[in-house]
């Protein structure tokens, strides 16, 4: 790499949306971010499934009929 042409990667605080602070590195000073392990439904184990104006219930009554009719 050529010297003087890459910005200073160098280590930055992290703060989520949900208030975790964590440590990372970048080129950045700070980050703000969305979600982090702390919040996020796969690593918490509190995914579930976002039923919007049921069309989760409507998918399955519309499809139920088709998989007891295929076996």
């Amino acid at each position: 790499m050529k010297d003087g042409i890459h910005p200073a990667y160098q280590v930055v605080n992290a703060t989520c949306a949900c208030g975790n602070k964590f440590e990372t590195r970048s080129t950045k000073t700070e980050l703000q971010v969305d979600v982090c392990a702390a919040c996020h439904p796969f690593y918490t184990g509190k995914h579930r499934l976002m039923d919007t104006q049921g069309r989760v219930d409507r998918f399955r009554k519309k499809y139920a009929g088709n998989a007891a009719a295929k076996k």
